[in-house]
C-alpha cells in the first residue's frame, strides 16, 4: 500500500495564534507544513511571504512545503531556503525558463517541485518529470481558500501518475484545494500521494484528528 501524507496549509490558520497551530502540527500526524506565498499578481490575493515563514521554521519540526504563488521566482529561490524551506514548488505558468529554475531550486538543496494550474494538462511535463521530486496539482483555481473542488482533477492526477511510472520518475504527487474525507480518498485512489488541507483541517472541530482521519483514508 502506497504510504499517505498530509500538508495541512497555515493559509488556513488563526494568524493572532499562529505558534500554537504550528505546535499542534508538530504533535499531529501531519507530515509537512504547507505554506502558500501569494503575491497579488499571479493570483488576486496576498498572503504572506518570508517573515513569516522564517517564524514557523523556528517553530516547526515538519518540513515546510512553501508554494510560491508569485511571478517570476527566480530571485527568491535562495532566500526561501535561508527561510526554511524544505519544498519549493514554483508554477509551471510563471516560469519562462522552468528548467533552469528547477534546477537553481536543487542547487540550494530544496526538493523542487512544480505546479500546475486547473487549465494546465499534465503533458507539459514531459521533458522534466524525472528532474522533479514533486508535482502539485491544484484542484480549485489558485488565490483562495474553501472553493468547490474540480472534479476532473481525478483523472488528471490519474494521467500524471501514468507519466511518472512510464518515466520512472521519483515525482510524489500533492494535491491542494478542495480536499475532504469524500475527495481525498478519491485522490489517494487516483495515485495522489499527498494532500494539502486548509479549511478542512483548521475549522474542523479537532484538526489533530481530522488529520489523523485523512491518512487512514
Amino acid at each position: 500500500m502506497t504510504e499517505k501524507f498530509i500538508a495541512p496549509s497555515i493559509l488556513s490558520a488563526d494568524f493572532t495564534r499562529l505558534g500554537d497551530d504550528i505546535r499542534m502540527l508538530n504533535r499531529s500526524d501531519a507530515d509537512l507544513i504547507h505554506c502558500d506565498v501569494m503575491d497579488g499578481v499571479f493570483v488576486p490575493n496576498i498572503s504572506f511571504g518570508v517573515p513569516v515563514i522564517q517564524q514557523v521554521s523556528h517553530i516547526a519540526i515538519k518540513p515546510l512545503d512553501v508554494h510560491l504563488m508569485i511571478v517570476n521566482p527566480d530571485p527568491y529561490i535562495d532566500v526561501f531556503k535561508q527561510a526554511g524551506a524544505t519544498f519549493l514548488t514554483v508554477h509551471y505558468e510563471a516560469c519562462t525558463h522552468l528548467h533552469r529554475t528547477i534546477q537553481q531550486i536543487r542547487k540550494a538543496d530544496m526538493k523542487a517541485s512544480v505546479c500546475l494550474n486547473p487549465h494546465t494538462p499534465v503533458h507539459l511535463l514531459e521533458e522534466i518529470i524525472t528532474d522533479l521530486d514533486m508535482v502539485l496539482i491544484m484542484s480549485v483555481n489558485p488565490g483562495f481558500g474553501g472553493q468547490t473542488f474540480i472534479e476532473s482533477s481525478y483523472a488528471k492526477v490519474s494521467r500524471l501518475k501514468e507519466l511518472i511510472l512510464a518515466r520512472n520518475a521519483p515525482a510524489l504527487i500533492e494535491v491542494d484545494g478542495g480536499v475532504n474525507f469524500e475527495t481525498g480518498k478519491r485522490l489517494y485512489d487516483a495515485g495522489a500521494d499527498i494532500l494539502v488541507a486548509g479549511s478542512f483541517v483548521f475549522q474542523s472541530g479537532s484538526p489533530e484528528e481530522t488529520i489523523s482521519r485523512l491518512k487512514r483514508l
